[in-house]
This record gives C-alpha cells, sequence and structure tokens, in this order.
C-alpha cells in the first residue's frame, strides 16, 4: 500500500466511473479506497474522506495526464 499515492479524491462512485475504464485500458495500477463502503453506505462518503483514487508511484505521470484531460473545459469527456 505504500507504494501508491493519492492523486484524487471522489464523493461518489458514478464520478469516476469513465475515468476507471480509461485506467484499465492503459493497464495503470490503481485501486479506489473506500469504494466499496461508500457504495453500501452513501451517506458515509464526507465521514471517511470520500473515495481516495491511489496510483501506483511508476503509473502515476500516466495516470496525471489521463486525470488532466478531464478537467480541461476543451476536452470532450469530463469528470461530473
Amino acid at each position: 500500500m505504500e507504494k501508491f499515492i493519492t492523486l484524487a479524491i471522489f464523493t461518489y462512485p458514478h464520478e469516476y466511473q469513465v475515468l476507471k475504464l480509461l485506467l484499465e485500458q492503459e493497464q495503470i495500477q490503481y485501486f479506489f479506497q473506500n469504494e466499496t463502503m461508500i457504495g453500501v453506505f452513501p451517506f458515509y462518503s464526507n465521514a471517511l474522506g470520500g473515495i481516495h483514487l491511489k496510483v501506483h508511484r511508476l503509473d502515476i505521470t500516466r495516470a496525471q495526464e489521463i486525470l488532466d484531460s478531464f478537467n480541461d473545459h476543451s476536452a470532450p469527456l469530463k469528470i461530473v
């Protein structure tokens, strides 16, 4: 777990579904901390500090590029 770095924090699972697909296509090592708990109890999101996207140190640069592409206002797809 110490080889993984938090890259982003989300409130609900629907906010990152497209991102999850892109990370898998790029074969980036990642996981979402608190994903299952918040999926079962959505109102726990604030109490748990949200859903943390954790990315392996070796993949951090490419994962950040993918995440930044969603934050670009001219991008066709965006994270809500």
